[in-house]
């Protein structure tokens, strides 16, 4: 149970990150190409973002959840 409950927070942050990272870089290619994807870090204004923060979180949680079960617990000899 606490290995799940490590696999969600550990999801949760690292789609975070991911998410920040790839809305810096789509704002880069905006600057520098004068596209207008609209992705950018104010979540409650703009519904892309949002789903696009959502995705990631789902995804990375999923991933790190498929590990911990697909993963054996490590045995400990006390």
């Amino acid at each position: 149970m606490l290995r799940l409950a490590a696999a969600v927070i550990l999801g949760v942050i690292t789609g975070t990150i991911l998410f920040l990272v790839v809305a810096l870089g789509i704002g880069v290619v905006n600057d520098t190409m004068g596209m207008q994807i609209p992705v950018n870090l104010l979540i409650a204004e703009n519904m892309f973002s949002a789903i696009l923060l959502v995705l990631l979180i789902l995804i990375c949680v999923a991933g790190f959840c498929r590990q911990v079960w697909i993963t054996p617990p490590s045995d400990t000899d006390t």
